[in-house]
C-alpha cells in the first residue's frame, strides 16, 4: 500500500521538476537575446582543462563587417536562408558517414554551433543532439539571425583556449576586432573546422590555402542581399 502511495507522489514531483527546468531554460534563451552568455561549458572545460580562457565579448557594431562575412562564407553559406537547420548538407554527410564509418563529416549551421557551444557539451550522444535540435529552433525562433551570428562570434573557441572574434583579434593581430581586414578574418575564419589543431600565427600551408579560398568565397557570396541584410552591407568596412 505504501508502495502504490508513492508512486504518484514521485510522478508529481517528477513532473513539477521538469516543469520547473522548462520554464527556466525558456527564460534563459530569452534573456540571452540581450544579454551575452556569462560562461559556456566548453569555455569552463577550457579553462580546467589547462586551455586557458581568454575572451572579450563586444557588441555587433565593434564586430568588423569583414568577421561577419568570412565567418558565413567559411562555415555557413545559407545562413540567412535556412530555419537552422541545412537539410541538404546534413543528407550528404550521412551518406559519407555510411560510406566511410571510420570518418565523420559535419554539417552543421552556424545556429546549430551556437545552440551546441551555448547550452550544452562537446560530444556526438544522440541525446546531445537531440537537445541541440531544440535549442538550435528556439534561437531562431527567439533570437533572429543576427543575434545568433553576434553571439557566434562572441562565444565560438578561434584557439587554444581563445573564444570569440575580439579575443582572436587581440591575440593574434593586436587590434579589435572593428578592424580587421578582410585578409585577417579570412585567416580567423579558415581556422574554425579545427581551432585546436589549425594555427592563424604562424599559418601552416593549409591555412594559407584555405583562407585563400574564404576570400574567394567572401567575393562570391558578398553581392547576395540576403547576406547583405544580415551583417549591415551599409556599414561595412572598407575592404583591404
Amino acid at each position: 500500500m505504501k508502495t502504490k502511495g508513492l508512486l504518484p507522489k514521485i510522478w508529481r514531483w517528477t513532473k513539477k521538476i521538469f516543469l520547473i527546468l522548462f520554464i527556466a531554460q525558456f527564460v534563459y534563451i530569452l534573456l540571452l537575446k540581450w544579454i551575452n552568455p556569462p560562461i559556456t561549458i566548453t569555455q569552463l572545460s577550457s579553462w580546467i582543462g589547462g586551455h586557458g580562457l581568454k575572451r572579450d565579448y563586444v557588441s555587433w557594431k565593434n564586430i568588423s563587417y569583414q568577421a561577419k562575412l568570412a565567418v558565413i562564407a567559411s562555415e555557413d553559406q545559407l545562413f540567412p536562408d535556412h530555419s537552422g537547420f541545412d537539410w541538404k548538407s546534413i543528407k550528404k554527410a550521412m551518406k559519407y558517414n555510411e560510406r566511410k564509418p571510420g570518418r565523420t563529416r559535419g554539417a552543421s549551421t552556424i545556429s546549430q554551433q551556437v545552440a551546441k557551444n551555448v547550452f550544452l557539451w562537446q560530444g556526438k550522444s544522440k541525446l546531445r543532439k537531440g537537445l541541440e535540435v531544440y535549442f538550435t529552433f528556439m534561437i531562431e525562433l527567439i533570437w533572429g539571425k543576427k543575434r545568433i551570428l553576434e553571439v557566434y562570434l562572441n562565444v565560438i573557441e578561434m584557439g587554444e583556449g581563445i573564444f570569440g572574434i575580439e579575443a582572436a583579434s587581440r591575440s593574434y593581430f593586436g587590434k579589435s576586432a572593428k578592424s580587421l581586414t578582410r585578409r585577417e578574418a579570412a585567416l580567423i575564419a579558415a581556422c574554425l573546422p579545427n581551432p585546436k589543431r589549425y594555427k592563424v600565427k604562424p599559418p601552416s600551408t593549409y591555412v594559407l590555402a584555405r583562407s585563400g579560398w574564404v576570400s574567394r568565397q567572401m567575393n562570391f557570396i558578398e553581392p547576395d542581399p540576403d547576406i547583405q541584410k544580415v551583417i549591415d552591407f551599409r556599414k561595412k568596412s572598407k575592404k583591404r
